[in-house]
């Protein structure tokens, strides 16, 4: 497989650390200003410039989301926040707007520009526009195939780069572009607030029979009528980079260190073949995630590419590993785990490892048969050779 860069999603400083040390090329971002997450996952000024300062030192890439659209009102906003993301170390700026775009250039013109998903980019002559307005990477639209990137790839300036999402959540809407949040919530998710009202499961009531209602059920008794399936490429990518994909974008900027550790490290095993694809699909299937699919990259989604709205996992996220300890290692709880549990250990230095928690000391220096309060600090006892950064998961029976 040619090289291409590995480029993962981060909501907070913990999960840059983990992107980077499970084999991250690139990190994104969200500021403080037009990006498309909850304001939870939105890093302020300070906390923006100390993360382009740590993927610097790894000699990583980091870029920042500005893909809301923007209103008139905002354009002076952007025009001195692309100046501040520039100075503080940003390596590009996600852009959907074409007034955004035009801003951003015109006030930080030596700060890269991609073009984000949202501007549902899928054709060669706009990849060629956004190109001769200065854009240096297309985000390509979700609903393209790999002959249709392909295509793309062959007919655009060798200079400009694409990018193609590989795994993580999809949205029913055009490339996200959506309105049904808007219209029952008063929260657009076109502005980084969407509720997602198409998972929710709804009823239906006829007019003249108050009170009486009846489940909608489409496929397996899912109700959830407009709950898409989550994209999983580990098996094709090779597929998308001999199309011309020169960025892998792992979607999450709204999931956990432990969610962004695990992915990105079957995607770096996957693209290194340092993994069996059988041990890849396993780790997949070790974090939250609804039924997997492989998006449109082969064609039209089947008639039921709907489910029923749920998260699956096969285990549970027990702790992060601190450091060295006496006979074992720190661990900080995340979720309850007890004496005798098998601990299976997430780690870019192995995979497939695991061992028995034969002791647990509890941040008062006692021995007690389980870890149960959550961010307590307890020291477990292994002879298995973990690391700091690492993380501990239980599998379900």
């Amino acid at each position: 497989m040619r090289h291409t860069e590995l480029l993962a999603p981060a909501g907070d400083a913990e999960c840059v650390g983990a992107a980077l040390r499970f084999g991250a090329d690139a990190v994104y971002i969200g500021g403080e200003l037009l990006q498309l997450r909850a304001q939870k996952a939105a890093f302020d000024r300070a906390a923006l410039t100390s993360a382009a300062e740590t993927v610097h030192t790894a000699g990583k890439k980091l870029y920042v989301t500005v893909n809301s659209f923007m209103r008139t009102d905002e354009t002076a906003a952007l025009a001195e926040y692309s100046r501040f993301l520039y100075d503080a170390g940003a390596d590009a700026a996600i852009v959907s707007d074409l007034g955004a775009l035009d801003t951003i250039k015109k006030n930080a013109p030596s700060l890269p520009v991609h073009i984000s998903t949202q501007a549902n980019c899928c054709n060669a002559a706009a990849a060629r526009v956004y190109y001769n307005l200065g854009a240096e990477r297309i985000v390509l639209a979700r609903e393209m195939t790999v002959p249709q990137i392909r295509e793309l790839r062959e007919n655009t300036p060798e200079a400009l780069e694409l990018e193609a999402f590989v795994h993580g959540a999809m949205c029913m809407a055009y490339s996200g572009r959506c309105l049904i949040s808007s219209y029952l919530n008063g929260r657009s998710g076109n502005r980084g607030e969407c509720t997602q009202p198409c998972r929710w499961s709804y009823y239906l009531m006829e007019e003249k029979r108050p009170g009486e209602y009846f489940k909608l059920e489409e496929n397996g008794g899912a109700s959830a009528i407009l709950s898409s399936h989550d994209l999983n490429c580990i098996d094709f990518i090779d597929e998308l980079a001999d199309a011309g994909v020169d960025s892998f974008k792992i979607e999450g900027r709204m999931k956990t260190a432990y969610y962004v550790a695990t992915v990105v490290n079957a995607y770096r095993r996957r693209i290194d073949g340092t993994a069996d694809l059988s041990l890849l699909h396993r780790e997949l299937d070790s974090v939250s995630h609804r039924p997997f699919s492989s998006g449109f990259y082969h064609g039209a989604l089947g008639k039921h590419h709907n489910n029923d709205g749920q998260y699956r996992s096969d285990c549970r996220f027990a702790g992060v590993v601190l450091g060295r300890a006496e006979n074992g290692y720190y661990v900080q709880q995340r979720n309850r785990f007890c004496v005798g549990d098998v601990l299976e250990v997430l780690s870019p230095n192995s995979i497939g490892q695991s061992f028995i928690a034969e002791e647990i000391i509890s941040s008062a220096g006692e021995s007690v048969p389980e870890a149960k309060l959550v961010a307590e600090t307890v020291a477990v006892r292994t002879d298995v050779p973990l690391a700091a950064g690492d993380f501990l998961r239980i599998r379900s029976e």
